[in-house]
């Protein structure tokens, strides 16, 4: 599929949320701001993919970035990185929501799996009451965008 058609409304990720129920396919979901895409965060994605047959990134809007991380970010605009996010092969569709946190999405979606990074409890996830099950992925040693801001700041 081509990258441009992978990024979606709302309303057409419920469409094809609906297909993937309909045809038995079991759908993941995780979400971030993926600033700086890194090697933490393709083995995050590949992880959720390997959870379900397909996997729905929710990706924080610029403003929703500049609320959780402060005023210097995003250091990426959302457009260059949802495209970044669904050039990705683990990725199948993309969805840009503006509220701090995916909890709408994932009323409205009720992925089969949700997805976070290790360093959230399971009790912290947010949106867990809304999946069929939630999966932890162990993080990368030393790789985070904090710390790839940090090292160019010297």
């Amino acid at each position: 599929m081509k990258t441009s058609r992978k990024t979606v409304s709302l309303k057409s990720l419920l469409r094809w949320r609906a297909a993937c129920r309909r045809a038995g396919r079991k759908v993941a979901f995780t979400n971030g701001c993926f600033d700086i895409l890194h090697s933490g965060h393709v083995r995050l994605l590949e992880a959720a993919r390997s959870t379900g047959g397909c996997l729905v990134v929710g990706l924080n809007s610029d403003d929703s970035v500049r609320r959780l991380k402060g005023p210097s970010r995003p250091v990426n605009p959302q457009a260059d990185r949802a495209a970044v996010l669904a050039a990705l092969e683990a990725v199948d569709r993309v969805v840009v929501f503006g509220e701090d946190t995916p909890q709408r999405i994932l009323s409205l979606i009720r992925p089969d799996v949700l997805v976070k990074g290790a360093d959230y409890r399971t009790g912290q996830i947010i949106g867990r009451e809304f999946a069929g099950k939630v999966a932890r992925v162990k993080l990368v040693k030393g790789k985070s965008t904090t710390a790839i801001i940090s090292r160019i700041h010297g």
